[in-house]
Parts: C-alpha cells; sequence; structure tokens
C-alpha cells in the first residue's frame, strides 16, 4: 500500500466525508449527519490503510466485506464509495433520498456499487455480518484449509448504539463468540446519542464486558487517533480465534460549533446556518458545496489504484492455488455457480411419489438427497432439527461440536440455538457471500420472530429457504401458543417471497426443487407434522405443474357445479369432501394450491381454466385465516378458515371442532350452494 497521508491531508480527507454528507443532507433536506460526521476519520482509516477491494469490480470475490449496520450513516458509505470510485457519482451524492437515485435513504444491496447488504432496521446489519464471517469460514474449511485459495477475507463493520440495543445483536454476537470467528472485525460507535437524547435514558450496560462475556476481543480506542484504530485492526487480525470489537469513543456531529455531541445532529440537517458555522469553523470554503479538494482527489485516485494491485497480487497467488489444486478449484467454481445436475428435480418427484408421511418427513428425505447432490446447500434449525427433519445424516456438525481434531467450519449442520432472529439474518450473509444456499428451520408460529429478515432476503433477492414446520392446529397438544393461524397470510404480504404448502411427497419435492432450481429469491416451505395420503392426480398430469401454483386434482368430468380451492393437510380433505359432493350429484373440482404467488404470476386465461370468472361458485380450505384466497373465491366465493386462535387437543379433536373433516366440509359447503 502507498505511504499514509500527512496529518495536514488527512484532515482535509475527514473534512471532505464529512462535508459530503453534511451537504447532501442539507440539500435533500432530509438525512443523519451526525453519525457521519463522527465517524469520518475512523471509517477512512479503515477503508484506507486495512479494507481490502477494487473498486473496478465491486463483486470480486476475494474481497473484504463491509457492513454499515447502522444504514442511517449511509452517507458516510457514499462518500468513501464516491472517492474510492465505485461509480458513485457527486451528481449521485446531489441526488440524496431522491426518487430513482442510486443514494438511497439506506443502503440497499444491488441498488448501488459497493453496498454489502441492505441495512436500515437496526441489528440486523450487525447479525448479516455475523452470517457473512460464518460463510467465509465455511469456505476456507472447503477450499482454503492449508493457507491458500478463497474464504481469507475478513469482514469488518460499523455498529452503533441502536445496534447493540436491539435482541438480535445479543443472539447473533453470541453464536459469533462460540463458533469463534476470527475473521469479524467490528468497530462500535460509542457516541452515546440515540434519537431521543443521551443513552443514559435507555443504555447503561458494560458493553466491553458483555462482549467479553460472549467470548469475543475486545479493545478501546478513541475515534479520532487514527495511528491507535489501526494497531487496533491489526490485532483484531492476528486475533483467530474470536470476533473483535474496537470500541471507539466519537462525537457525534463532530465539527458541529453548537449541535456537536447532540441528538439534533442524529437525524435532521443541520440548517443554512450551522451548516456556515461547521464549515467556518473548519476552515472550510462556503462554496461549493459538495467540494473534494483536488490533493484529496488525488490521493484516492492514487488509492483506488493501490487496491487494483494489491487485487492483482491476490489473483496472481489465487491462480498459483488453481494451478496446484485443479479439482479443488473446479469444485470452487462450482460451488460458486451453484449449478443443479441434469434430471435431479425429476428424480426427487419419483423419489417421493406414493408415500405416506407429514410433508416435514418428505422434506427431509429432499434435504438428504440434495445435500448428497449440491455441495452448496447447508442450513440447520433453531434447536429444533428433530422436529424439524433438517440434519443432514453423516454430514457433520458446524461449531465446537464438530469434534476434536476436525475443522470446526467443514461439516454440513449448522447449529443456530434458540436464536430465529439471528438465524434468519444469519442466513441473509451466508447468502450474500455467494458460495451456498443456506436454510432456516423452525416452527411455522415462530417465523414471527424472522420477520425482519426474511422481508430484508426478500428486498434483497437473496435465496434462503425457510423451512418451517408444524403449520397449522393440527400440530394438536402444545395448544394456541403454538399453532399459526395468521402466519400464512403474514408471510404471503411480502413482496418477493415465494411460499409454498404442499400437501403431499411430490409437491413437497417440487417445492424445494423450485427453490434450489428455479427461485431468484427466499422461498418459505410450510410443513405439517401429521401425516398426510400421497394424491391420486388425473390422467396427464406433470409434476411441473406444481409450479403453476395451482392445478386440478380432481375433475368432475363435466362443467363443475363448484371449485374448491385447498392448501397442504386441506387438499386430501377436499378431495374427501369431493367425493360425497359427488355421490350426491354435484360436480366438483378440487385445486390443490402449493403457492399462490406462482399462481397469481400465471397468465389470466390459464387461471380462468381451473377457476371459472363465471357464476360456478368457489369455496377455499385453508386451516388458517384464509385471507390470502379472498382475491380468488370472488362475490358468490366462501372461505372456510380459522377466525380465532386454536386449542390445546388431539388432532382428531380438533379438526372435529373447527369443522375440517369431510362430512362437516360437505354440509357447509352444501349450505353455500343453497
Amino acid at each position: 500500500m502507498t505511504t499514509r497521508p500527512s496529518s495536514a491531508l488527512r484532515t482535509r480527507i475527514e473534512h471532505t466525508i464529512r462535508f459530503l454528507a453534511i451537504d447532501a443532507v442539507e440539500r435533500a433536506k432530509s438525512g443523519h449527519p451526525g453519525a457521519p460526521m463522527g465517524l469520518a476519520a475512523a471509517a477512512f482509516e479503515l477503508w484506507d490503510g486495512h479494507l481490502r477491494f477494487d473498486p473496478s469490480d465491486p463483486q470480486w470475490p476475494l474481497r473484504d466485506r463491509f457492513v454499515l449496520s447502522n444504514g442511517h450513516a449511509s452517507m458516510l458509505l457514499y462518500s468513501l464509495l464516491h472517492l474510492f470510485g465505485y461509480g458513485v457519482s457527486l451528481d449521485d451524492l446531489r441526488a440524496f433520498r431522491q426518487l430513482g437515485s442510486a443514494t438511497p435513504g439506506h443502503p440497499e444491496y444491488g441498488h448501488t456499487p459497493g453496498v454489502e447488504t441492505t441495512t436500515g432496521p437496526l441489528g440486523q446489519g450487525f447479525a448479516t455480518g455475523v452470517g457473512m464471517a460464518l460463510a467465509g469460514r465455511l469456505v476456507r474449511a472447503r477450499f482454503g484449509a492449508h493457507g491458500d485459495g478463497p474464504g481469507h477475507h475478513f469482514v469488518y463493520g460499523i455498529v452503533s448504539d441502536g445496534d447493540l440495543m436491539e435482541g438480535i445483536s445479543a443472539e447473533s454476537a453470541s453464536l459469533a463468540g462460540h463458533l469463534g470467528l476470527g475473521n469479524l472485525i467490528y468497530l462500535y460507535d460509542d457516541n452515546r446519542i440515540t434519537i431521543d437524547g443521551a443513552t443514559i435514558l435507555a443504555f447503561s450496560e458494560d458493553v466491553a464486558k458483555r462482549f467479553e462475556a460472549q467470548r469475543w476481543h475486545v479493545q478501546k480506542v478513541d475515534g479520532n487517533d487514527a495511528d491507535a484504530l489501526a494497531r487496533a485492526l491489526e490485532a483484531a487480525r492476528t486475533e483467530a480465534d474470536r470476533p473483535s470489537l474496537i470500541t471507539m469513543r466519537t462525537v457525534i456531529g463532530f465539527g458541529s460549533p453548537h449541535l456537536a455531541g447532540t441528538s439534533k445532529t442524529h437525524g435532521a440537517p443541520l440548517g443554512a446556518d450551522e451548516v456556515r458555522a461547521t464549515k467556518e469553523a473548519a476552515g472550510w470554503p462556503l462554496e461549493p458545496d459538495f467540494l473534494v479538494p483536488d490533493d484529496v482527489r488525488a490521493y484516492f485516485a492514487e488509492h483506488a489504484e493501490a487496491k487494483r494491485a494489491a487485487r492483482a497480487e491476490s489473483d496472481a497467488r489465487l491462480a498459483a492455488w488453481r494451478g496446484a489444486n485443479p479439482e479443488l478449484a473446479k469444485a470452487w467454481d462450482a460451488q460458486r455457480a451453484r449449478r443443479v445436475p441434469d434430471h435431479f428435480t425429476e428424480e426427487l418427484a419419483a423419489a417421493l411419489a406414493g408415500k405416506k408421511a407429514a410433508t416435514r418427513k418428505h422434506s427431509g428425505e429432499v434435504i438428504q438427497r440434495a445435500a448428497k447432490a449440491l455441495p452448496w446447500l447447508i442450513g440447520g434449525s433453531a434447536d429444533l432439527a428433530e422436529s424439524n427433519s433438517t440434519t443432514v445424516k453423516d454430514g457433520g456438525h458446524v461449531g465446537p461440536a464438530a469434534g476434536d481434531g476436525v475443522d470446526p467450519f467443514v461439516g454440513r449442520n449448522l447449529h443456530f440455538g434458540i436464536r430465529e432472529h439471528a438465524m434468519g439474518a444469519l442466513c441473509n450473509g451466508i447468502a450474500l457471500d455467494g458460495h451456498f444456499v443456506p436454510y432456516a428451520a423452525t416452527f411455522l408460529v415462530f417465523s414471527d420472530y424472522m420477520r425482519p429478515a426474511i422481508r430484508l432476503a426478500a428486498l434483497m433477492g437473496q435465496r434462503v429457504v425457510y423451512v418451517f414446520t408444524h403449520d397449522s392446529i393440527f400440530l394438536g397438544e402444545d395448544g394456541p401458543t403454538h399453532q399459526p393461524i395468521e402466519h400464512l397470510d403474514a408471510l404471503r404480504a411480502i413482496p418477493e417471497l415465494t411460499v409454498f404448502r404442499p400437501a403431499d411427497g411430490v409437491e413437497t419435492a417440487m417445492a424445494w426443487a423450485w427453490a434450489l432450481e428455479r427461485a431468484s429469491g427466499p422461498v418459505a416451505l410450510a410443513l405439517t407434522r401429521q401425516d398426510l395420503p400421497p394424491l391420486v392426480r388425473p390422467a396427464g398430469f406433470a409434476p411441473a405443474d406444481i409450479w403453476q401454483g395451482g392445478y386440478a386434482v380432481v375433475e368432475p368430468g363435466a362443467r363443475p357445479d363448484v371449485v374448491l380451492l385447498a392448501t397442504g393437510s386441506e387438499v386430501a380433505l377436499a378431495v374427501d369432501a369431493a367425493a360425497k359432493l359427488s355421490g350426491e350429484g354435484i360436480g366438483t373440482r378440487v385445486v390443490s394450491m402449493p403457492s399462490l404467488e406462482l399462481w397469481a404470476a400465471q397468465p389470466e386465461e390459464q387461471r380462468r381454466a381451473l377457476v371459472p370468472a363465471d357464476e360456478t361458485p368457489v369455496v377455499a380450505i385453508e386451516a388458517a385465516r384464509g385471507e390470502s384466497f379472498q382475491r380468488w373465491v370472488g362475490s358468490r366465493g366462501l372461505v372456510v378458515g380459522i377466525d380465532r386462535f386454536g386449542a390445546s387437543a388431539p388432532i382428531g379433536a380438533l379438526a372435529e371442532h373447527f369443522g375440517f373433516t369431510p362430512d362437516q366440509l360437505a354440509a357447509r359447503i352444501h349450505q353455500h350452494l343453497r
């Protein structure tokens, strides 16, 4: 790396970062200037002297990752991206927070080059970074265990008081310390200010002791002492077996004569008068705004070139590794491509056809078969692996449970512990790394704990598979606290999330196949605890029909008098009710609808062929709220669902109590048709 800047030049660089943020927030008339002002010195030291990246190739696989967990400080990141030449222009900075700009209010993955993950909800970035670090260690164990090859990068981040107050940070920090993620280094912006005022209002714990108790390596520095921070970062990189937290005392709104150190700089522009006073106090020109002095511009151009040169050296070492390990290099390329073998889907569907079992058990069989064929599939459960059927047999454990003498990161089975909040975000980080498709498992009722992370996975278009079992009141005696009622509708309301509720083994196989072969974003599987019979389908059925989201399971042979729509365990119930109705001369079509999202994506003509737009009555059956079906049943339709919480009882008693038996369903449909 080239020489460090002189003291005078460093001051101008730090002022440049501060005033780019101040000017952008002032122009937008909204934003958060205080954190970028306080963090300018530390962020510059990290990016300039320690972070490994190539501005001309933001996806370079050997790069270090940087997570700005306090995403409200986005102008700090955008200023650095601009100065280092990531393609974020001054006009982009001028368009901060404007419609369609490359500089939204909080960083968004895939929207701005150089942004590694979408952050905004506090704590999510913290936990996602833990997932990135875990993925890095998984990659190193597979391909770079002997000091060469991929997986030797670090994950750096800046985290705030707000991140540490959110419970997800405690969950994910605990797991990071337990796993010994020595490739994870966080800078804690200890400015002691939140939106409401000083942190003493609600936060007085000893953060250093908290993280030490969670097996982290903890150091303290002055956030404006670049040399001390450089030494701390070097020490953190040499700490191979523990994640590192560097607590930095900073001043929010640093340099503002009247507002520094106050919550007034957190989430609002300084105002024209204070901007003028701040620039005058720093000896900074009042005009033009968005100023980048020539010597500052030249410094960043030189150091961006140095970053590219360092990248070339890393690539040369990687090429040597490829030459010495051709089979391993081939496997690494395949891992990143995440390809599915030919005929995998067909073989999967055939293997599960005709079997009576709970769909969670079918899912478990899929995982076993997929794990053998797809080395890039990895995952685990929130302490429910046996119930979720997610353990890869002979796959080995990740973490200390791997055993003595075994690389703790070479296994396939992740153990998240009872940490659903962290599990969801960690899987986002694993997916963002680019080498794996992770799956995360728990009971469907606990999907609420994961919802922010699921939403971010959908927003980022990340391939994460959620294995949600015990999907209805029919989990039985555990009662209403564990019986999901509103959760299917809540998940279906998330844009870009595909939800499957399969009815048997073939549908479960095809749901998994979609997630592994076709999906461009997250997929949620809602799976039963109880056994379900295999469906008998009409002639001409092909497993790929399931990917249409809805298909006929029973046809009356003529124009139907009623159409029944059902998902999951209620498909077999609808089939039995249809038999009773047909025996009474009521022609009944049964449509299994494993995925309402895929169904909605089909051409209208195709949908109308199964669910007519005429006066044919349509009845939807789902042992849940069923609000998702209102748009499909029409004005004469009926949704047979549950409008209250469940109850504690055996499955048979619950079915009778809530009206989910063939006789009760047939009688209700009779009544509706009158």
